[in-house]
C-alpha cells in the first residue's frame, strides 16, 4: 500500500485546484504554515422558479454514459490540508447540443440513510476560505467541452462506524430548477450534522 505523506498530499491539493483555475494553492499554505515561514504562498430552469427537481440515481464519483439531460457531472478526490476541505465538481456536456450555464451548481447534501443534511450552500467561498471565485457569468459549452466549479468546507466530527455526519449522497444541478444528479464523493464530505459548503461559479475549463 502507497503512503501519501501530508506534504505531498498538500502539494497533490494544490496542483489539482490549480489545473481547475482557481487559487486554492496558497490558502492551502496558509493553512499548513499559517506565517509564511516555510512553503510558498482558486433563462429560467425547467419547471419554473419554484420547481423541486428531481435527482438522477447516484454514481460513485463518475457516471458512464449521457443523461437525458445533456450534461454529466462528476467530482474529483477531496484534498485536505489542517481542516481545510477542497473538491472539484465538473459539469460536461455529453450531447448533440450547445449547453449555458451563468452562476452557481445546485446542491443538496444527504446523509448516508438519503435524509438531507442541515447543510448552508453559499453561493462563494467566504466565510469558510479565501478562494478566487470568478462569480456568475455566461459559460456556454459545445459538445465536449466542460464547466467546473470548487466545493469547499471545513471538517467536522464524523463517526467513522456509522458514517454519521458524513455527506454520502451529493445532489449536483447546474442551476437552481434543473434536474440534479446524485453522486458519491470518495469518502463523502465530511461536514458534520451541521455546517457550510461553500461553491465557486461554473468556470469553463480550459486547454
Amino acid at each position: 500500500m502507497t503512503v501519501i505523506s501530508p506534504r505531498h498530499g498538500l502539494i497533490l491539493a494544490a496542483a489539482a485546484v490549480l489545473a481547475a483555475g482557481c487559487g486554492l494553492g496558497a490558502e492551502l499554505d496558509r493553512e499548513i504554515d499559517p506565517g509564511r515561514t516555510g512553503a510558498q504562498a482558486s433563462a429560467e430552469p425547467p419547471g419554473g422558479p419554484g420547481a423541486t427537481p428531481e435527482a438522477e440515481p447516484p454514481s460513485a464519483g463518475t457516471s458512464r454514459g449521457c443523461p437525458a439531460t445533456g450534461v454529466r457531472v462528476t467530482t474529483g478526490m477531496v484534498n485536505a490540508a489542517m481542516g481545510l476541505r477542497a473538491m472539484p465538481v465538473t459539469l460536461t456536456n455529453c450531447g448533440a447540443g450547445e449547453q449555458r450555464v451563468n452562476g452557481y451548481p445546485d446542491v443538496r447534501v444527504r446523509d448516508v440513510d438519503r435524509e438531507p443534511m442541515d447543510v448552508t450552500v453559499l453561493k462563494g467561498p467566504g466565510p469558510i476560505t479565501q478562494l478566487d471565485d470568478p462569480g456568475a457569468h455566461p459559460v456556454t459549452l459545445k459538445p465536449g467541452e466542460s464547466a467546473r466549479s470548487v466545493f469547499v468546507w471545513r471538517y467536522s466530527a464524523v463517526d467513522a462506524a456509522t458514517r454519521r455526519g458524513s455527506g454520502v449522497y451529493v445532489e449536483i444541478g447546474p442551476a437552481a430548477g434543473a434536474q440534479r444528479q446524485t453522486v458519491e464523493p470518495e469518502g463523502g464530505l465530511d461536514i458534520g450534522e451541521t455546517g457550510l459548503l461553500g461553491t465557486t461559479a461554473w468556470q469553463k475549463v480550459t486547454g
